[in-house]
């Protein structure tokens, strides 16, 4: 029976393992545990959490794909921002209120220092 892997079946090594834990004799008798591995990348999954071997692989594809995205996903660098005019009026009014209270501590007469 041949899989269709999406276009790059030639990048994969796919390989049935027994399963372990609940599941019953069907899991830990049969092989459907899933192990699939990317050859470029080196990247492996194992699907063995479903009791059927193609219901395993389809998960394990998909787990795949997954981590091969995130294996070449870059960030783009971030751009600063230009601050907009009207930030810039609130920045200096609240500067300015801040100055009026620091004024308002000082002591009468003190303002020659």
């Amino acid at each position: 029976m041949r899989k269709k892997f999406s276009g790059f079946e030639e990048e994969l090594e796919v390989t049935h393992t027994k399963g372990s834990g609940p599941g019953g004799q069907n899991r830990n008798k049969r092989m459907t545990g899933v192990r699939v591995r990317h050859l470029p990348t080196g990247i492996t999954v194992l699907a063995t959490e479903r009791r059927s071997q193609a219901q395993n692989l389809s998960a394990a594809l998909e787990r795949l794909s997954e981590k091969i995205e995130s294996f070449f996903h870059k960030d783009l660098p971030r751009h600063a921002t230009k601050p907009t005019r009207g930030s810039k009026v609130e920045k200096k009014k609240a500067k300015q209120g801040r100055s009026k209270i620091k004024k308002m501590r000082q002591r009468p007469g003190d303002s020659d220092w």
